[in-house]
This record gives structure tokens, C-alpha cells and sequence, in this order.
């Protein structure tokens, strides 16, 4: 059984196209995060799509400045991101916790 998950709050399309492509480019930084990955082919692989990710979220954010969507609304759109999983798709962009707390280097 799926879990219940909150509500997604209401967003335009742009504000939709901008949280799932920041959440792809997340997604493709995590694969690409040295202190995670385990093959170079993989990385590259990721680090290609990131490209095409960019021009999306370019395209997203060009359309609500077009559209006079002058702000970002940071409250909302974390919102969307917590119920989207954001949290720990963001959390493989950083360095993982080192397996021996004596070792802050993780060596």
C-alpha cells in the first residue's frame, strides 16, 4: 500500500517545469557525486543529460519572467520539493557521512 502524501501544492506549469527539473538536475547531480559514484561511464552519462536538464530549467524560468512570474515563492515551491522527495534526492548531492566517526576524511 502506498504511503499518504500530502498534497502537491497548487503551482503555474512554469512553477511545475522548474521544480521537476531542478529535481531531475538533482537526481543526475547525485549520480555524478564522486564521493558516491563507483564508474566513470555512469557519471558521463549524467553529466550529459545534466545538460539538457539546464536548457529545461532555463526554458521554465524564461517563461515566468515572460509571463511577469517576477518571484519565486520559496515557501510553495519548498513545499512541492519536501512532498517530491527533495530532501534526500539533495542530500546525494552532498558528501556522505564518513563510515568511522575517528576518520572526518572518510579515508
Amino acid at each position: 500500500m502506498m504511503p499518504h502524501l500530502p498534497p502537491l501544492p497548487a503551482l503555474t506549469r512554469s512553477e511545475g517545469a522548474l521544480v521537476d527539473g531542478y529535481l531531475a538536475a538533482l537526481d543526475l547531480l547525485g549520480r555524478i557525486n564522486p564521493a558516491r559514484g563507483h564508474h566513470t561511464y555512469s557519471a558521463l552519462c549524467a553529466a550529459q543529460a545534466l545538460v539538457s536538464r539546464a536548457r529545461e530549467l532555463r526554458e521554465a524560468l524564461t517563461v515566468m519572467h515572460e509571463r511577469g512570474e517576477s518571484e519565486l515563492h520559496a515557501r510553495t515551491l519548498g513545499r512541492a520539493l519536501r512532498v517530491l522527495d527533495g530532501e534526500r534526492r539533495a542530500a546525494l548531492v552532498g558528501l556522505p557521512v564518513p563510515d568511522h566517526p575517528s576518520d572526518p576524511f572518510g579515508g
